[in-house]
């Protein structure tokens, strides 16, 4: 059996519903969870319900947990479930900002809508400005080397560790980590 205690207080939960195991497991992983979801969404109120609802989803498949690896793959493998649901379902249902339309255009009848992702002319980023056009750099990137780079960058987790988390090869990592580091190299420097 693990010596990780976030595995035993795991198991605790598992085997008996134990409270006060799982109130242990939210306060010792809360601050990650909560940050990693912010990383994934950019929006600290989803963020928060986001984390809430992880931990919910621990609650409720705790008699299924097998300790097959640490908690804490198996803990981040739920964030990034989750988190790439609410952005898959953003991007289907994207909506107008009807603050951004202006005036039907004279001619021709249609609304012109300002595009907020286009940069304003400016001399240079500061370090909000850069971590924000970085940030949303990485959120383009196609999902797995999206977690490939969060938990690698972000997280500081090893090449072993992301291989756990995403069930595939450190080989498979290396690979999504240098794609995806060209990926942002071309977003940024295009």
């Amino acid at each position: 059996m693990s010596a990780d205690p976030d595995t035993q207080l795991m198991l605790r939960v598992a085997r008996g519903g134990d409270r006060e195991a799982f109130a242990q497991l939210v306060n010792r992983n809360a601050p990650k969870v909560h940050a990693l979801v912010y990383r994934f969404l950019g929006n600290a109120e989803q963020a928060e319900d986001m984390a809430q609802d992880v931990f919910m989803r621990v609650y409720k498949t705790a008699a299924s947990y097998q300790p097959t690896a640490k908690f804490g793959t198996w803990l981040y493998r739920i964030v990034a479930n989750l988190s790439f649901n609410v952005l898959r379902s953003r991007r289907i249902s994207k909506t107008v900002n009807f603050q951004s339309l202006e005036g039907p255009d004279e001619e021709t009848g249609r609304f012109d809508v300002a595009d907020t992702n286009v940069p304003q002319p400016h001399c240079g980023l500061d370090d909000q400005e850069l971590r924000t056009k970085v940030m949303q750099a990485v959120n383009q990137l196609p999902e797995n080397q999206r977690l490939a780079i969060i938990l690698s960058k972000y997280e500081e987790k090893s090449y072993e560790d992301i291989a756990e988390i995403m069930d595939i090869s450190a080989m498979a990592v290396k690979s999504l980590l240098s794609r995806a580091r060209n990926n942002l190299h071309e977003a940024l420097f295009k």
